[in-house]
């Protein structure tokens, strides 16, 4: 399967369900780069870090492969005349040699020919630029909703990509190009409804391809289950442990 086929029939779902990253990750690489830096976002899906990097940048490069998720973007509807979009593999972009400060990539670089693409990080970064690869796997069961959440994960554990399984090592399979900078441990946490979270877990791709390779609908079925582990709370408080690597290119 491409990223394409992965993420395009989701980007509506996508949009409206995926979770925000906290200022602190965009703190954490604003140490090592300046205001005045351009970035190249590949995998840039509906914008969720791209709304983040943009103050925070001159220039930024978003950039995906799949031309439905380009359409959710944020910058869309934003006024963020500092943000260009392209419809642009992770393996090649339209960047010139030496362009950007930074690459920054969103719980993407799993998805990528990872080998052609730090190939493309080391031609369109400048000497001193940064790799900013951060990602998330699943968030932290709510106290007392095990077993509601557990059988859901289960009937769709099969229906995941095999390219999940960088994320749950933390992308430590990679040859990195350049040597690391330190990192802090980060947290994804929101307070979402019951709605909100249903709708987070019919984002998934597993959720997708389960009812693609079985007719079901894999939330639909665990649903009620999953309604009465919530309780009768307004909001529950979410968490996903994050990662991020920091590798600066030399010079």
């Amino acid at each position: 399967m491409t990223v394409r086929d992965h993420f395009s029939g989701v980007a509506q779902a996508y949009v409206a369900a995926r979770p925000h990253y906290p200022p602190a990750l965009f703190d954490a690489i604003a140490r090592f780069v300046p205001p005045s830096a351009r970035v190249w976002e590949p995998g840039c899906g509906s914008g969720q870090a791209t709304r983040d990097l943009a103050p925070r940048s001159a220039h930024v490069h978003a950039t995906d492969p799949s031309a439905q998720q380009l359409a959710q973007h944020w910058a869309r509807e934003a006024v963020a005349p500092n943000v260009t979009l392209a419809n642009e593999p992770g393996e090649h972009t339209s960047l010139g040699d030496r362009s950007v400060e930074l690459v920054a990539v969103a719980q993407a670089l799993h998805w990528f020919d990872v080998a052609a693409f730090f190939v493309e990080c080391d031609r369109v970064l400048r000497p001193g630029g940064l790799i900013a690869a951060w990602g998330y796997d699943d968030f932290d069961i709510p106290e007392g909703m095990a077993a509601a959440v557990d059988p859901f994960r289960a009937r769709i554990e099969q229906d995941w990509p095999t390219e999940r399984d960088f994320i749950k090592r933390h992308y430590a399979d990679f040859d990195w190009p350049f040597a690391p900078l330190d990192a802090p441990p980060l947290a994804l946490e929101v307070d979402w409804s019951f709605e909100r979270f249903i709708g987070y877990l019919s984002s998934f791709s597993a959720v997708v391809q389960h009812r693609a390779r079985t007719g079901d609908d894999a939330v639909a079925l665990h649903r009620d289950a999953l309604r009465q582990a919530w309780g009768a709370v307004q909001t529950r408080h979410i968490r996903w442990p994050l990662f991020l690597h920091l590798r600066r290119k030399p010079g």
